[in-house]
């Protein structure tokens, strides 16, 4: 039987978390002297006294958490955390109607970065500061934030770990969960830290530098400018911008190893070599298309503005620095299928993920070797190891859900009356947690002429593609509720 009052319990704690993060955005709207700041206070006050609330109603509850329990947290703190953030965009009027209010702060969350802002410069500091936090909290993970600082979910720990984490086999860098935590966001915060001060010195205001880095690092895309990175006409700024979106789509156990000193193990990672060649190799391919067909007129343009998109998709950023529906066609398709990779497992990257893939394809090459020697034992390997059973058919399960999902989805935006191009850059835009898709979605425009029903929708696609589906479609299933 579900333990309700644990759970409650942990939204109170939670919701207290978010409201002492919109005071952190009272202050910036307080320093520039802006209107948003008492919507800021407003909205705090809301979140800690329901919190507190429920905290004081459930503080005596058993904290035993289970698999079953995991599951509804992780969920349901995604859903109450954004129903909650949209309070200081919807009370200030930044965004009057409700629902794109909650379409942009759970695209914020889940670090989609789908926006239906349409003058984004015209938003106070304080609203803009909120819009760029909200990703850098969802980008590593409100649960593994919560397992860092909150002791009380210490019991149960790994149940919400693995219900949150992206990956096949999310990784431990300590044998207790709430020290993997901390570990996991102090290398997300250095990184954070580290490249505001260059984007600083690279001429971004400070605080346009704090906002980027945020979205950078949790591959979010929320620009402060509606130019987004395009904005800044600047080599250095797009240059570092790659480079912190590359290292942001890779697996951060990786970082953490390179804080240690064990860079042998960096190199020696499958999933890493092939993310980097991936990445070298379809970059190259777009700057030589680039190039030849007269999009740009410099090799070095064509190599920034290819490394920079494709980095930016692969690692499902969002950011755009042009518009690569104009380019050849041929690298239209070349972007779209970028859309499905999505970047390292233990990433803050969205997406099917590397390591998916590559078990994929490897499965389906021994499978044909299997069909040729039914009597060999032939196991998949993934970084010189035997990759068991259950995982291989996790993966297949994961890859045949997803696609499903979006030949479903795909109809019901076409019911809506958008074509082709546009049904399948909103659905895998939005369960890919990319940002800009195809056609009417582009990178040159937003979400704002979507219908209301078609922005709930899309907003559920976010959601379960940032909670990788399994943790979300199994609240569906009949069985899970049977004791």
């Amino acid at each position: 039987m579900l333990n309700v009052r644990v759970v409650l319990l942990v939204m109170g704690l939670l919701l207290v978390v978010e409201g002492v993060f919109m005071l952190l955005s009272a202050l910036v709207a307080a320093g520039y002297g802006e209107y948003d700041m008492p919507y800021f206070l407003q909205s705090a006050l809301i979140c800690i006294a329901t919190g507190g609330v429920l905290w004081l109603a459930n503080h005596k509850a058993p904290k035993s958490i289970g698999k079953r329990e995991g599951y509804v947290i992780v969920t349901m703190v995604w859903l109450v955390f954004s129903f909650f953030g949209l309070l200081p965009f919807y009370l200030s009027k930044a965004i009057p109607s409700f629902t794109d209010a909650f379409f942009e702060t759970m695209s914020g969350f889940t670090t989609t970065g789908s926006s239906i802002l349409n003058d984004i410069e015209a938003l106070p500091h304080g609203i803009l500061f909120w819009r760029s936090i909200i990703q850098w909290l969802g980008g590593m993970g409100i649960i593994v934030l919560s397992l860092a600082i909150l002791p009380v979910l210490g019991v149960g720990g790994m149940q919400l770990f693995m219900a949150e984490v992206p990956g096949p086999v999310p990784d431990k860098l300590h044998p207790r969960i709430a020290d993997t935590a901390k570990r996991l966001w102090g290398i997300y915060v250095v990184y954070t830290a580290v490249e505001t001060i260059l984007l600083w010195g690279g001429g971004m205001t400070l605080f346009d530098a704090v906002c980027h880095s945020f979205t950078t690092m949790a591959t979010g895309g929320y620009s402060t400018k509606q130019a987004s990175v395009a904005f800044y006409d600047s080599a250095f700024i797009q240059y570092v911008i790659i480079v912190f979106m590359f290292v942001a789509g890779a697996n951060f156990t990786l970082s953490y190893s390179a804080f240690m000193g064990r860079f042998k193990r960096i190199y020696k990672d499958e999933e890493f070599k092939y993310y980097l060649g991936f990445v070298l190799l379809v970059s190259a391919l777009v700057a030589v298309v680039l190039y030849v067909s007269g999009d740009v007129d410099t090799v070095e343009r064509a190599i920034r503005d290819s490394l920079f998109q494709v980095v930016s998709l692969i690692t499902t950023t969002g950011y755009a620095t042009a518009d690569y529906l104009v380019w050849f066609p041929t690298l239209s398709i070349v972007m779209f299928m970028l859309m499905f990779v999505g970047g390292s497992a233990g990433s803050t990257g969205g997406g099917i993920k590397v390591m998916r893939i590559v078990i994929l394809l490897k499965n389906a090459y021994f499978e044909l070797k299997r069909l040729i020697h039914p009597n060999a034992v032939i196991p998949v390997r993934f970084n010189s190891k035997a990759v068991s059973s259950q995982v291989v058919t996790n993966v297949l399960a994961f890859i045949v859900i997803y696609m499903l999902i979006v030949g479903v989805s795909m109809i019901i935006m076409s019911v809506m009356g958008y074509n082709l191009d546009t049904s399948i850059g909103a659905v895998a835009t939005c369960i890919g947690n990319i940002g800009p898709g195809l056609g009417e979605v582009g990178p040159a425009v937003n979400f704002a002429h979507v219908p209301d029903f078609g922005k709930w929708f899309l907003s559920f696609l976010m959601l379960i593609g940032r909670l990788e589906i399994f943790t979300v479609v199994l609240l569906f299933s009949p069985y899970f509720w049977k004791n």
